[in-house]
C-alpha cells in the first residue's frame, strides 16, 4: 500500500476557506514560498510553521502529519 502524501498547510488553508495568497501577506513572505509550501517542494522551519499556525489560528500539531498511528 501507497503512503499518501498529505499536505496540512494546504489543507487548512481549504478548511480556514482562505488563500496561499492570503497566508502570504500575513506572513509577509512571497507568494512563491507558500506555494512550494503547499506543493511539497519545500517545508518551512520550525519558527515559520509557529507564525502558520497563529495566522491560520489553529495549534502547530494540527499542521503535522504523524509518522506513527496510535
Amino acid at each position: 500500500m501507497a503512503n499518501k502524501v498529505l499536505n496540512r498547510i494546504k489543507a487548512v488553508i481549504a478548511e480556514r476557506q482562505t488563500t496561499s495568497n492570503w497566508l502570504a501577506d500575513q506572513l509577509e513572505v512571497n507568494r512563491t514560498t507558500v506555494s512550494k509550501w503547499c506543493r511539497n517542494e519545500s517545508q518551512p522551519r520550525v519558527e515559520k510553521l509557529f507564525r502558520i499556525a497563529d495566522a491560520l489560528d489553529v495549534d502547530v500539531s494540527e499542521l503535522l502529519v504523524r509518522s506513527k498511528k496510535d
